[in-house]
């Protein structure tokens, strides 16, 4: 494989959230949102991560736009590390690293126009003088496919579809490098997805983006990622090439999720693995294997040892016992 010039990358990245604590205040009930997590993110690239709902994949995601800080670990942008920084240096890396929220209403404020919201950032960060942010917003209002006369208008007079492109012009304004796409398509009709979609992808060419693009199917992923990881109870069990993890499944959950994925082709569908039994708790989780629980191709050992993600040829890492040689 060439070598790619990395953008972003996580160490050993772990949230994890205080649920209870005890009369004297210490910390009795801990949620392991993120554990231990570790990957890369390419310059140009998009990368896909998907994964049942609380998985932890949207935690990451906050993580690295600064909503939320780690637990530990550490993250690295163009080669610094954020996590060292304090909250005025680390404020100077905001602008590249722009977040696409799940639910396009409640991430827009219903008392502003759309126009005064994407010139927001514009102003508060200086990106352009003050008198030219006006032809700013009306040149990102038509780059998300929206008309100049639209953006006196409020957020509640626009469909689904239209407040999320309104989002994205707002992601757009800072000019930044990596874009968070945190589930962009999930609360819109399947109709508008693929029109989103669409759009996310010609603006990645179009501005010279990279994304970290947060789905709950493998099915939405597939058209926008380079590559794919799949996580599951806050580790990430499987990375690989977007074309050889849908050819070659390597973790058994990976299988059990592309499985799930509606297919019109009689003659070539696959088999559907029905997962047994229930998520365990990341309040609690199992001491070895997250997924051993549910899994359908566990060995001995499974439930005591916990397998780290080791490349298996080609980039394509895998956390399983079923592919440790050691």
């Amino acid at each position: 494989m060439e070598e790619r010039e990395v953008l972003l990358e996580v160490q050993g990245l772990t949230k994890h959230f205080v649920v209870d604590r005890s009369f004297f205040g210490r910390p009795t009930s801990v949620l392991k949102a993120v554990d231990d997590v570790s990957f890369k993110i390419y310059k140009g690239e998009a990368l896909g991560l998907v994964g049942e709902s609380g998985c932890g994949k949207s935690t990451i995601g906050k993580m690295l736009v600064n909503l939320y800080t780690p637990t530990s670990g550490k993250i690295f942008y163009n080669g610094v590390e954020l996590t060292s920084l304090n909250k005025k240096q680390r404020r100077q890396y905001c602008k590249d690293i722009q977040l696409i929220f799940q639910d396009p209403y409640s991430s827009l404020n219903p008392r502003m126009t759309i126009g005064d919201i994407i010139a927001e950032p514009l102003i508060v960060n200086k990106v352009v003088p003050k008198s030219e942010v006006e032809n700013r917003v009306n040149y990102l209002l038509n780059c998300v496919g929206l008309a100049n006369h639209q953006r006196n208008r409020y957020a509640h007079e626009f469909s689904g579809g239209q407040r999320q492109r309104v989002g994205i012009a707002r992601a757009l304004a800072v000019n930044p490098k990596l874009i968070v796409c945190d589930e962009p398509v999930s609360a819109l009709d399947v109709s508008i997805q693929a029109q989103v979609l669409n759009l996310l992808d010609d603006l990645k060419d179009e501005f010279g983006l990279t994304y970290l693009f947060i789905a709950h199917g493998l099915n939405v992923v597939k058209h926008i990622s380079d590559r794919v990881g799949v996580m599951y109870l806050g580790k990430i069990m499987e990375i690989a090439e977007k074309n050889e993890l849908y050819q070659n499944p390597m973790n058994p959950y990976t299988r059990a999720l592309l499985s799930a994925i509606p297919s019109v082709d009689v003659e070539n569908k696959t088999e559907r693995i029905i997962l047994e039994g229930d998520v365990p708790t990341p309040i609690n989780p199992p001491a070895g294997c997250r997924f051993c629980s549910r899994c359908f191709m566990k060995t001995e050992g499974c439930d005591k040892y916990e397998s780290i993600l080791k490349d298996q040829g080609n980039g394509h890492l895998v956390a399983c016992k079923l592919y440790d040689n050691d």
